[in-house]
């Protein structure tokens, strides 16, 4: 990836974020409100939950969903004004479909 493809860098940075997102076990809501204090669990790792696996579809998925989500915004900027602005969305979306096509990021 070339150091200044700045769309590049930012679908991917979304993309991997709206991942880890997926991947996050969502806490029951009695467990956050937990005992007193001097009841809480103590140590390294004492409140960790673990993360979701994602299949391979669902990896592609997610890829697909924010490409697609760049492609309709962009669609929805018909003013001269954002013209910048859904150039860069439809050059993130094409980084996103090339990798769901196997071409990866040159």
């Amino acid at each position: 990836m070339r150091a200044r493809d700045k769309a590049a860098v930012s679908a991917l940075r979304a993309t991997l974020a709206a991942l880890d997102n997926a991947e996050a076990v969502p806490l029951e809501e009695a467990a956050t409100r937990g005992p007193a204090l001097e009841k809480s669990p103590v140590g390294a790792g004492a409140t960790e939950a673990a993360r979701r696996e994602l299949s391979e579809r669902g990896v592609a998925d997610i890829v697909r969903a924010e490409a697609t989500e760049r492609l309709e915004v962009a669609a929805r900027l018909t003013a001269p004004a954002h013209a910048d602005r859904v150039a860069r969305l439809r050059a993130e979306a094409t980084v996103l479909l090339r990798l769901l096509d196997g071409q990866g990021v040159s």
